[in-house]
């Protein structure tokens, strides 16, 4: 599985599931049309852009295209790659009938495919070896830290989420995501809670 340093920005959670089987990276879910109303998620999305960078990677439909164009008007440019998938005639397995428009998404391409469209985008692989990398943070340190699995956690991690200025109704998962994608193990055992 290739490492990619940028976080990648999905429409919804099938999308992020089948691009999870093909990459290690930080993957976020716009939620749909919902990034639109969700003041939270677009200054996450800033934050990670500047720390990270984005590539933007969202269906070949005039959804996915509103989405993405939507993402280009809040983030800077100069921090954002753009990642197309290719007009592709079909229906997904888990559903009925084919898109409005009849065309594949995201979870509905082969891993070659997405790979492809990763590489023409310029994402950054990381194929250093593991012990290279900066260590990660696991659910294991979250629970360590409280901010999990315990009594009071969903308020702790509320408490943090706010002090970093993340959406505070994340879960704990996907903060588990936005953590390793601003920082290492070592930082995150720094922070005061």
């Amino acid at each position: 599985m290739r490492r990619i340093k940028e976080v990648i920005v999905v429409e919804g959670r099938y999308d992020k599931n089948t691009l999870s089987q093909v990459v290690d990276a930080a993957i976020l879910e716009t939620s749909g049309f919902g990034i639109f109303n969700d003041a939270a998620k677009r200054r996450l999305l800033k934050t990670l852009a500047e720390t990270r960078g984005l590539i933007v990677l969202t269906d070949s439909d005039g959804a996915g295209f509103l989405i993405r164009n939507h993402i280009r008007g809040i983030v800077d440019p100069k921090l954002v790659k753009h990642a197309y998938i290719p007009d592709i005639s079909g229906k997904e397995r888990r559903k009925e009938k084919a898109s409005k428009e009849g065309k594949l998404g995201v979870e509905g391409m082969r891993p070659e495919v997405l790979i492809e469209a990763l590489k023409r985008a310029g994402a950054t692989f990381d194929d250093s070896p593991a012990e290279q990398r900066p260590a990660q943070i696991t659910k294991a340190d979250l629970y360590a830290k409280g901010l999990s699995g315990r009594e009071g956690s969903a308020e702790k991690r509320r408490q943090l989420l706010q002090k970093l200025s993340l959406p505070e109704r994340m879960s704990a998962d996907a903060m588990l995501d936005v953590l390793n994608a601003l920082m290492d193990r070592e930082s995150f055992y720094r922070l005061e809670m």
